[in-house]
């Protein structure tokens, strides 16, 4: 591994850099990684509480992490237009190309690619997150800063490597095949992760002695590479280290689609987004996620009663309507992010 990059600080860090205010940024960065590895250990301690937890974090947080999309999408005319695309056709696309390959080669291979899919999904998250807090302290690192690198991308590579190690046959109650990981492989990627970890804190402690530390980012990364650690390292069972990655990932997805919101509207209703503008409003946080529950509650209601048609007729009905979802919000979610990047960066910054 090269020696680290020096770090390019303004002379002049805010004090606390927060994505919104203390509040918000200490439930979202506190609240919701106690609140997933809280989940993985009440579980790791009884398995009984495993399928309570994930019905709550489906109902509560699953549904409304894909309602909370669209949002985004087609809560208002402009925005409808804006992604039509992405809201009539993709979700064809992606049905299409789903069950095709469910048909072809067998719902294995869709539970497969969710596994190796939500990974990846869950760590381009994370690193946008740690982005849009160096943003926030006006704070660059090098291109190749490598530090930083090894902490968000090679400590979940390392997990997931190792949890294809592990060679688990089912995934979520599903045939899985984990594609194979030599034993030398893990150990490379275990020391090459650490080692980054060792850079990454002798760094922030460093600039932590000279005044230019960022505490909010510093404490992001922290609970980062806590989720990851407890969801791919510390807890063997596969079901239950996912349920860690999925609810912290879910949580912190709610909230930062209701802070774009809130900041979009920040100067109050807009009469021509008069209902995202309304419930999007600070003293409307309740009736916010309320809506979004409860949208998402009929909706998937809906798609259950409906699949309940198919049941014993067609293998795999319920797994291939859902990871249709799923790999459509996957899509949607890297070509919305990434098309307004800078447009959110200046309303997280506002």
């Amino acid at each position: 591994m090269s020696s680290e990059a020096p770090v390019s600080a303004p002379s002049r860090v805010p004090v606390a850099p927060w994505l919104r205010d203390p509040p918000f940024d200490l439930t979202f960065i506190g609240a919701t990684a106690a609140w997933a590895i809280g989940a993985g250990a009440a579980v790791v301690l009884n398995p009984q509480l495993f399928l309570p937890i994930l019905a709550l974090d489906v109902w509560l947080l699953g549904y409304q992490h894909v309602v909370a999309t669209f949002t985004r999408l087609v809560f208002d005319s402009e925005s409808l237009r804006a992604h039509r695309a992405l809201v009539i056709e993709l979700p064809v696309i992606v049905a299409v190309c789903t069950i095709a390959v469910a048909w072809l080669v067998g719902p294995w291979i869709i539970a497969t690619l969710y596994l190796y899919w939500q990974w990846f999904h869950y760590t381009r998250q994370s690193f946008g997150v740690s982005r849009m807090y160096l943003r926030k302290a006006q704070r660059t690192l090098p291109a190749n800063d490598v530090a930083t690198f090894g902490v968000i991308y090679l400590l979940p590579l390392w997990g997931i490597l190792r949890r294809s190690h592990q060679h688990p046959a089912r995934f979520l109650g599903l045939d899985i095949v984990c594609l194979p990981v030599p034993t030398p492989v893990l150990y490379v990627s275990a020391a090459l992760a650490l080692a980054s970890v060792v850079l990454w804190v002798a760094r922030e402690a460093r600039l932590w002695s000279l005044g230019q530390q960022n505490s909010p980012y510093a404490c992001y990364v922290l609970s980062h590479m806590a989720v990851f650690t407890a969801g791919y390292l510390l807890i063997d069972d596969i079901n239950t280290g996912w349920l860690v990655l999925n609810i912290w990932h879910n949580a912190q997805y709610v909230l930062v689609v209701w802070m774009y919101n809130s900041n979009r509207f920040r100067r109050g209703v807009d009469p021509g987004h008069r209902f995202l503008s309304t419930i999007s409003q600070q003293n409307n946080i309740a009736l916010y996620f309320a809506v979004c529950v409860g949208l998402a509650t009929v909706l998937y209601l809906s798609i259950q009663q409906g699949l309940s048609i198919f049941a014993g007729k067609v293998m795999g009905a319920s797994l291939t309507a859902y990871m249709i979802i799923n790999f459509h919000h996957y899509v949607v979610d890297a070509i919305v992010w990434r098309s307004r990047r800078s447009a959110a960066s200046q309303r997280v910054a506002a």
